[in-house]
């Protein structure tokens, strides 16, 4: 069974596509949507943009992903995907390589487990590459800073990098639940054991606590930022009082000159 997983947009409406669309899922709530189409067939959508195939066709692929693209915000141009095998083999009971994962024998919960981590690791990497992006973006400031000694941003352009990157943040922490599992996992060793061997295999708890670092640096750039540009207002207030009260000293002598 080949598992496939793209990141298409930052957000799905769950709640409209379920409503909208005419098969009914195995499983629903707020942030995920399990569907089974046929004997071996499957797809899953995470509210956080991640839209999961397990034996679909390309042809399948492309027009559920049309159809899908109707209930999505904020869609993402570049290319985030991951493809997984599943194998079976009664003689073993859980066996993880790099790019597949061989179990006893193929059930509803185990594709799931194994869609929902694949689900997760395209997400890292989307959210991975956003990081970085404000995170080399932060490190641009702080060598202008040391080169010129100066802070040449404005208090507006501050403000959208910060916005930026609270979004950034509140995002990977509301959407990604990588150290929860679904409640099946707690109920079941075998799924508990390809669940936790999936978290290892796609490396999930140490690409979000790097994002976690990066985003921790960023933050700290962002309040050294935030007093400089409190400093500078400081200082042009100040000016612009020394320069008022100048100016009330200068019309003040003049009309005494007048006198």
């Amino acid at each position: 069974m080949k598992i496939e997983a793209y990141q298409i947009s930052e957000i799905i409406n769950l709640k409209k596509f379920r409503h909208e669309y005419t098969s009914q899922p195995l499983i629903f709530n707020s942030s995920e949507l399990f569907y089974k189409q046929g004997e071996d067939k499957y797809c899953y959508l995470l509210s956080y943009g991640i839209v999961v195939f397990a034996s679909f066709t390309d042809l399948e692929k492309s027009e559920f992903l049309k159809y899908v693209k109707g209930f999505i915000e904020d869609e993402v141009e570049e290319k985030y995907e991951e493809h997984f095998i599943v194998q079976t083999d009664s003689s073993v009971s859980v066996v993880l390589n790099y790019d597949s994962i061989t179990v006893s024998e193929i059930t509803d919960n185990t594709v799931r487990i194994v869609m929902l981590n694949i689900g997760q690791s395209v997400a890292l990497d989307f959210y991975e590459d956003l990081t970085l992006e404000i995170f080399k973006d932060s490190r641009e400031i702080t060598d202008e800073l040391e080169k010129t000694g100066t802070f040449k941003y404005s208090k507006r352009d501050l403000l959208k990098f910060i916005g930026r990157t609270i979004n950034i943040k509140n995002s990977i922490i509301d959407n990604l639940y990588i150290f929860d599992s679904p409640e099946e996992v707690w109920e079941n060793e075998h799924l508990e054991r390809i669940d936790k061997g999936l978290k290892k295999t796609f490396d999930l708890k140490m690409r979000y606590q790097d994002i976690d670092y990066k985003l921790k640096i960023v933050q700290d750039n962002l309040r050294l930022f935030t007093d400089l540009l409190q400093n500078r207002e400081s200082t042009r207030l100040e000016w612009i009082v020394i320069i008022l009260i100048l100016i009330e000293v200068f019309d003040i002598f003049i009309k005494k000159i007048l006198e």
